[in-house]
């Protein structure tokens, strides 16, 4: 397997002077012209960074050109906000267009976690360069936008007792404290998923990796998006649960590294079809 070249980069934001856009393109031929070619965008969740859980690993497997950033956030700078989604599909375009612009990439794959999953959803089924995507994994990616985890009921008693929560994370090692809001939170669950069912483009070829032992977004979450997307044609939607997994995938990032190269081997072949996993179940590994 080819080692891709690292190249990190520096991309000016468009609507955010106090941000620049820091992410990691990996190449497989770095000496060949890029105009034309497919890339794969690799995209964090909340108050993640460009190497956090999985994201790193895929990048070093995966059989095409990819890149990674932080969303405002982490070394790009800028503030990150819990509700500003909105600011989030921001950066996402000025990737896209920094990539097209300097590189003349095509995104063909879109990998989102969690808070990535929720914005890649949306950028894909209403900008022009995101219907042109070939194929989308969805990891944790929620659906239901009420936080009912763990997490959701520590801000609820901030907010009765102060009025708002400071949220202490540690980001790459490094100690960041976010202010989030009831505003915050209003608007993060107004946020609109249901388009999914009918205005998500009908040839991208999806798949769903979500761990049943996530604690902040249900994994029924996965079953609804599998429901609403398993309609279309000729695009496929193929549902992968992790028994261990929990949202992060904690312990067990190959695995979800290991189910995206298969799903992706399919697709080169030709052979995906709108089904439950890419492996076989058999008695062998039904033990507990």
């Amino acid at each position: 397997m080819t080692t891709p070249v690292q190249t990190k980069l520096s991309i000016p934001h468009p609507h955010d002077p106090s941000c620049n856009l820091i992410g990691l393109l990996e190449q497989l031929t770095p000496n060949e012209s890029t105009k034309g070619r497919k890339i794969a965008l690799i995209l964090h969740g909340t108050l993640g960074h460009k190497d956090y859980l999985f994201q790193k690993r895929l990048a070093a497997k995966i059989p095409l050109d990819s890149f990674r950033f932080d969303f405002r956030n982490h070394e790009s700078g800028g503030t990150w906000k819990q509700g500003a989604l909105h600011e989030d599909l921001e950066d996402l375009q000025a990737v896209v267009d920094y990539l097209k612009a300097h590189y003349g990439y095509v995104v063909e794959l879109v990998v989102g976690h969690s808070r990535g999953s929720i914005i890649a959803f949306r950028w894909i089924a209403t900008s022009e360069d995101g219907k042109k995507v070939g194929a989308y994994v969805n990891a944790s990616g929620r659906y239901r936008m009420e936080v009912h985890s763990p997490q959701g009921k520590v801000w609820m008693d901030s907010f009765a007792k102060q009025g708002y929560h400071s949220w202490d994370v540690t980001v790459a090692r490094k100690l960041l404290r976010a202010k989030v809001t009831p505003e915050d939170v209003s608007s993060f669950v107004a946020w609109d998923t249901s388009f999914v069912w009918d205005q998500f483009p009908q040839h991208i070829d999806v798949l769903t990796v979500h761990g049943l032992q996530d604690a902040t977004v249900p994994p029924y979450d996965a079953v609804i998006y599998a429901q609403a997307l398993s309609r279309r044609a000729p695009g496929t939607h193929t549902l992968h649960f992790i028994e261990r997994g929990d949202h992060n995938f904690t312990g067990i990032q190959d695995e979800v590294v290991d189910a995206i190269l298969r799903w992706w081997d399919v697709r080169e072949k030709r052979g995906l079809t709108t089904g439950l996993s890419v492996t076989d179940i058999h008695p062998g590994n039904c033990k507990l």
